[in-house]
């Protein structure tokens, strides 16, 4: 079920530096160079695969965009915080 904005503004206040961006949380993750980031991206392969939920991500050199909506209900929901929420603990790590 897809959050309203007063959800999203609520579940986005336990997400430091996650936004919206239209129907999108984003969150760019800035590295040391362009091999930390790359295996960051390959830390986000597995918990996305174990929800079944896939980031689009964009990278330049060092920094990775991450990009999470909920394709098949059309803008953002829970599934979309929950892994946020685990990105954010692997970039922590």
């Amino acid at each position: 079920m897809v959050l309203n904005e007063l959800e999203i503004r609520q579940k986005l206040a336990d997400l430091p530096h996650w936004m919206t961006n239209g129907n999108h949380l984003t969150r760019t993750f800035e590295f040391a160079d362009f091999i930390e980031a790359i295996n960051f991206i390959n830390l986000l392969v597995e918990p996305a695969e174990k929800a079944g939920h896939h980031p689009d991500i964009s990278i330049s050199y060092n920094k990775v965009t991450i990009h999470l909506t909920t394709h098949d209900q059309g803008g953002i929901t829970q599934k979309d915080f929950d892994l946020a929420q685990k990105i954010g603990q692997l970039f922590n790590k």
